[in-house]
């Protein structure tokens, strides 16, 4: 067989089987601060069910831009509840599916060999030996949103706003601090303890009452090609040990799926 023989011959093999691969797959548009969590529970989901998941992470605010102008998202899992809302209400999401899966936490985390006393809480940020503080972008990053509203709480955002150096999401925010690219930042507790930052330095958990909850829902996108699968997933994600899962990660599970 000639190579165009043999290519053309390839391409249509890929052709007749690409729809049965896509068929046993989705799409589940996640918060980055589910970045390790999610990956865990996928990879359960796909070793109890030979299914795929195909994980993307990123800020919630651009994945809820993205949804009606039809990103191909089976899935979509909000660091808020805003956004799941608004789809809902949009007509946007497969009726009854809207799930409030869980609260984050912020913390305040620095590299191993900073000299930083986090014992101050949100206070350390006036250090004068801070240069650059990290945290996610409050127009679309949930998680963003709340570092602003504890450091005002705090009243040192007005102090430190000019060292303020934003992530597109929590996740690269965290990779700002990690990389030394920032002094300090402001991530997600769930990044905190995951296997790529628990062991590369230390983290002071913000108290909760110092901003709004980060409450956090999925839901089913309306325009999923996979609608079945994706209720398998979500079916899946409500069990106990996923809960349990997502407590190992910092995150708090009320198994509250009430509106």
């Amino acid at each position: 067989m000639t190579q165009k023989k043999f290519a053309s011959t390839l391409v249509i093999a890929l052709v007749l089987i690409s729809p049965v691969c896509r068929a046993q797959e989705i799409i589940v548009a996640a918060a980055a601060d589910l970045q390790f969590a999610m990956q865990d529970v996928a990879n359960r989901f796909q070793k109890e069910t030979g299914k795929t998941v195909k994980l993307i992470f990123g800020s919630s605010g651009n994945f809820y831009q993205q949804i009606p102008n039809g990103a191909p998202f089976d899935v979509f899992f909000s660091a808020n509840l805003d956004f799941a809302k608004k789809l809902e209400a949009a007509g946007l999401i497969d009726p009854g599916s809207y799930y409030q899966y869980a609260r984050g936490k912020i913390v305040i985390w620095v590299p191993k060999e900073s000299k930083l006393d986090l014992s101050a809480g949100l206070k350390v940020l006036l250090d004068p030996s801070i240069k650059k503080i990290a945290i996610a972008n409050p127009q679309h990053a949930p998680y963003g949103a709340a570092a602003v509203a504890a450091m005002q709480h705090e009243n040192v955002y007005d102090k430190v706003k000019d060292k303020i150096v934003l992530g597109e999401n929590i996740s690269q925010t965290a990779s700002f601090v990690v990389s030394g690219a920032a002094d300090v930042g402001i991530v997600a507790l769930s990044l905190a303890l995951s296997s790529n930052m628990k062991d590369k330095g230390r983290y002071f958990e913000v108290p909760s009452d110092e901003y709004p909850p980060i409450d956090q829902a999925c839901v089913i996108v309306g325009s999923s090609k996979n609608k079945e699968i994706a209720r398998q997933f979500l079916t899946f994600f409500k069990k106990p040990e996923t809960s349990d899962l997502l407590k190992s990660y910092g995150f708090e599970v009320h198994g509250n799926s009430a509106k």
